[in-house]
C-alpha cells in the first residue's frame, strides 16, 4: 500500500501536465516569435545599414568627382592664362596665382613650373621654392607627361608634408609646351576635403568613412595619424582598386567586424568607404529586444494566466472523473453528479462514465443481492446469516437462534414433485416473515432448513415466536392441500454458547431432539447440562417449566409480536 502511494505521488496529475504543456506551448511560441523577430530585425538592420552606407559612399563619391572636375577645370583655366608665361613678369604671374588660389580655395598651394623644370612662381609666398628646379618624382612625372596629372600621396623633402599633387600642362598659342601649373593638397592639414567632409563626423553609434587613392593609401580618415597608410590588404580596398563598388560585411585589418559600403570615384580613381561596426547593429538589436520584452511582459503574463486558468478548467472534469473512478470499488459505487460541462468531450465522457457506473451499480447490486439472498424464497442466505451472527457476537448483542426444519419434506418432493416442494418452501417463508419482527433476521439455511435470529430475546421469548410459526404453518392453507408441520430447536447467546458455530450446533441438537420426539414441536436447549429440553403436544418433560408446558400444549395464546 505504501509503495502504491509512493508510486502515485511520482505520477503527474492531468491538471499539472495540461497546464505545463499549454504553458510550454505558449512559452515556445513566444520564444520562436521573439527569435524570428530578432533574426528578421537583425537582417533588416544589416541590410538597411549596408544600403545606407553604400548610399552615403555613393553621394560622397559624386561630391569628390564633382570637386575634382571643378579643380581640374580651375587648373585648365589657369593654364590658359599662363600660355604666354615667357612674356609675363614675376609680379604678374604671382598676382594671377594668388587670385586663383583665393578665388577657388581648392588647393593649399599653387605652383607654376616652366618647361625646363624651374619653379617660376608659388602661392603662397611662404613656399620657398621659386627659381629652383623641381626635385620630387611627382613633379618630374607631371613635367615629362605633358598631360593632366594626379600624384599618389607622398612626403615632400623640404616641408615634410604629406601631399597630393595635381597638375595641368601649359601650352602657348603656337601649341608649344611651356610647363605646367600644379595644385597641392596638404592631407594632414586643413584642405578642401576637410572643408567638405569635416561636417560629417563619426556618428554616435561609431559609423565613419575614409577615402583611399587608386593604390590603396589613405587620403582621408578620422584618425589623421593613419593618413598615407597603405591598406590595400583590406578586402574592400582591394575591390576598389579593381574598380568595384558595392556593400558587404567585412573584417578590417584590426579584426573589427564592419558593415561597409564602398564606391569608386570615376574622375580620379579614388575610393570612398563608409563603415559601421557590427556592434552598432547588436546594440540596436539589444535595445529592440528589451523594448519588445517590456511591451510584451504584461500581455504575456496575462495570457499565461488565462492559459493556466483555461487548462485547469479543461482538466477539471477529467480529474473529477479520474477521482470518481478511483473512489469506486466493487463494494461501493459512487455515481457522478448530473451536470453539463462546457467542454463537449468532457460532457460526453461524463455521460458515458455515468451510464457505465449506473450499469455497474445495478450489476453490483444484483450480484450482491444474489450473493446474499436465496433465489427461491427471497430470504437472506446462510453466508449473510453467519456474517450477522459474528457481528452480533463481536458487539456482545444477546440473541436467540431458532432452527426450523419442515417435517418429512423429502416425501413431499418424492410425492408431489420438486416444484410443489419449492412452492411449499416459499409458503413457509411467507408465514415466518409475517410472524417475525423487522429487526429479526430470517434466512434459508439450506434445503428445507431455515434459521431465525431474534435479537435481545431470551430463549423463552424465542420459544413463543417459534410456536407461533409452528402453529401458523400447521393451520394454514398450503399449496399441498393437507397439513404440513415443522420441527424447531432454540439456543441462546451467550447462555448456550459463545460462538456462532457452536450456537448453531446446539440449536441443531435441540432440533434433532424435536424430530426424535415425534416432530411438530419446539425444543429449547438445556442451559444447565448443554443437552436439550423438549415438549410435544401430549407429554410433559420434567426439565420444562410450567409456562413452557402450557404453551407447548397449546392452551395459552401467544402475545402479538
Amino acid at each position: 500500500m505504501l509503495e502504491e502511494l509512493k508510486a502515485n505521488s511520482r505520477k503527474i496529475s492531468l491538471t499539472t501536465l495540461l497546464t505545463a504543456l499549454v504553458s510550454l506551448s505558449v512559452l515556445l511560441t513566444f520564444t520562436i516569435l521573439l527569435v524570428a523577430s530578432y533574426q528578421s530585425k537583425k537582417t533588416s538592420l544589416i541590410d538597411t545599414t549596408l544600403t545606407l552606407n553604400f548610399s552615403s559612399a555613393g553621394k560622397m563619391s559624386l561630391t569628390i568627382d564633382s570637386l575634382f572636375k571643378s579643380m581640374r577645370s580651375s587648373l585648365q583655366y589657369s593654364a590658359s592664362l599662363f600660355s604666354d608665361i615667357n612674356d609675363m613678369n614675376v609680379d604678374e604671374v604671382s598676382n594671377k596665382l594668388e587670385l586663383m588660389r583665393h578665388s577657388s580655395n581648392y588647393f593649399n598651394s599653387v605652383t607654376v613650373v616652366d618647361e625646363t623644370g624651374v619653379v617660376r612662381n608659388v602661392s603662397p609666398k611662404s613656399v620657398d621654392t621659386i627659381g629652383r628646379s623641381i626635385t620630387t618624382e611627382a613633379a618630374k612625372e607631371a613635367l615629362a607627361s605633358q598631360k593632366p596629372y594626379l600624384s599618389k600621396p607622398y612626403v615632400t623633402a623640404s616641408s615634410k608634408r604629406l601631399i597630393v599633387f595635381m597638375s595641368e600642362p601649359i601650352f602657348d598659342k603656337a601649341g608649344i609646351y611651356r610647363g605646367f601649373i600644379g595644385g597641392t593638397l596638404y592631407l594632414e592639414e586643413n584642405n578642401i576635403l576637410n572643408m567638405i567632409f569635416g561636417s560629417n563626423p563619426t556618428d554616435k553609434m561609431g559609423s565613419y568613412f575614409y577615402i583611399v587613392e587608386s593604390e590603396g593609401r589613405l587620403l582621408y580618415h578620422q584618425d589623421r595619424t593613419r593618413l598615407g597608410e597603405d591598406i590595400r590588404a583590406n578586402e574592400v580596398v582591394r575591390k576598389l582598386i579593381q574598380g568595384q563598388s558595392g556593400y558587404e560585411q567585412m573584417v578590417n585589418l584590426r579584426g573589427v567586424s564592419l558593415l561597409a559600403g564602398y564606391v569608386k570615384v570615376p574622375e580620379n580613381g579614388w575610393g570612398v568607404v563608409v563603415v559601421s561596426p557590427i556592434s552598432v547593429v547588436n546594440e540596436q538589436l539589444r535595445h529592440y529586444i528589451i523594448t519588445i520584452l517590456l511591451y510584451m511582459i504584461l500581455p504575456f503574463s496575462l495570457l499565461m494566466l488565462i492559459v493556466i486558468v483555461l487548462a485547469r478548467r479543461l482538466a477539471k472534469p477529467f480529474v473529477a472523473l479520474a477521482d470518481l473512478v478511483s473512489q469506486n470499488t466493487k463494494d461501493r459505487i459512487k455515481l457522478p453528479e448530473e451536470k453539463q460541462h462546457w467542454n463537449r468531450e468532457a460532457d460526453l465522457l461524463t455521460k458515458a462514465i455515468s451510464t457505465a457506473l449506473i450499469d455497474m451499480k445495478k450489476q453490483t447490486d444484483q450480484l450482491k443481492h444474489d450473493a446474499t439472498t436465496d433465489p427461491l424464497t427471497g430470504l437472506i442466505n446462510r453466508r449473510t446469516l453467519e456474517a450477522i451472527m459474528h457481528k452480533w457476537i463481536e458487539e456482545k448483542t444477546p440473541f436467540s437462534v431458532i432452527i426450523m426444519d419442515i417435517d418429512r419434506f423429502k416425501s413431499i418432493n418424492d410425492t408431489y414433485g420438486h416444484q410443489a416442494g419449492d412452492e411449499m418452501l416459499k409458503h413457509f417463508a411467507q408465514i415466518v416473515t409475517s410472524v417475525v419482527r423487522p429487526s429479526d433476521v430470517f434466512c434459508r439455511f439450506g434445503g428445507e432448513e431455515f434459521i431465525a435470529l431474534i435479537p435481545h430475546a431470551a430463549a423463552e421469548e424465542a420459544y413463543l415466536v417459534a410456536e407461533r410459526i409452528r402453529l401458523g404453518l400447521e393451520h394454514s392453507a398450503n399449496p399441498l392441500g393437507h397439513p404440513v408441520t415443522v420441527s424447531q430447536g432454540i439456543a441462546y447467546y451467550s447462555s448456550h454458547a459463545n460462538s456462532a458455530e457452536e450456537l448453531i450446533h446446539i440449536a441443531d441438537q435441540a432440533l434433532y431432539k424435536a424430530k426424535a420426539s415425534g416432530r411438530n414441536q419446539t425444543v429449547i436447549a438445556d442451559m444447565r447440562k448443554r443437552s436439550v429440553l423438549g415438549a410435544d403436544n401430549n407429554h410433559q418433560m420434567d426439565n420444562l417449566t410450567s409456562p413452557i408446558r402450557l404453551m407447548n400444549n397449546g392452551r395459552r395464546k401467544f402475545p402479538e409480536r
